[in-house]
């Protein structure tokens, strides 16, 4: 059984999602980034670089396996189920072309937007406005793509999918707004009323505490 240890963030959704999507079992184990839990001893022993979430496999082929990053671990969990990810082709091509996209392109714009507007201790209204204007490029970007397919890669649901869906499900963190991208609407509401997704959602939402 797969142990994941994540938290209601845009990052962590993507791998319960995955789990539930490909009906594997797990157990998650809440770690409360709002508390620094991520920075205990024991955590930075499965990541040294502090961060949710972290998926262990422990009947991986080669022997246990702590895996981190989600954009990997989702690879990892379509090859080894040989589900969410075309085997070959163009068509995993475009898989990967938006699992980078999204890696190097639209969460890091999301990210840093919800930071500058929220977390710094004093307001900085150029960064501010800079990954702003970021993250709304990125997302017109990815309206363009949905404007000519049914889904992020084409038309199948696959990992690419799940991984847009972590940012966009927070996207009120980083300011953005779908009112303006409407295929990106369209498919967001498409990808939020799947089954499984509604069940990796509830997962980490039940994670964080009671105010």
């Amino acid at each position: 059984m797969f142990e994941l240890y994540a938290f209601a963030t845009p990052n962590s959704v993507k791998v319960p999602i995955a789990l539930e999507e490909l009906n594997l079992p797990y157990v998650l184990h809440g770690i409360n980034v709002r508390q620094g839990e991520q920075k205990t001893p024991e955590f930075v022993a499965l990541n040294p670089n502090a961060k949710v979430p972290v998926l262990v496999d422990p009947e991986a082929i080669d022997g246990r396996l702590v895996l981190t990053e989600s954009a990997a671990i989702l690879v990892y969990l379509a090859e080894r189920t040989g589900k969410l990810l075309p085997a070959s082709g163009e068509a995993r091509a475009r898989v990967f072309e938006q699992l980078f996209f999204h890696a190097s392109g639209l969460g890091p714009a999301f990210g840093q937007a919800g930071f500058f507007q929220r977390q710094t201790a004093e307001p900085q209204p150029p960064a501010a406005q800079r990954f702003s204007t970021e993250a709304n490029r990125t997302l017109g970007v990815l309206d363009g793509v949905l404007a000519r397919h049914e889904f992020v890669a084409g038309d199948v649901f696959t990992i690419a999918d799940i991984a847009h869906f972590g940012w966009l499900w927070r996207r009120e963190f980083a300011g953005v707004s779908l009112d303006q991208a409407p295929h990106v609407a369209r498919w967001y509401a498409a990808v939020a009323n799947r089954p499984a997704v509604q069940r990796g959602v509830a997962r980490v939402e039940a994670l964080i505490p009671a105010a």
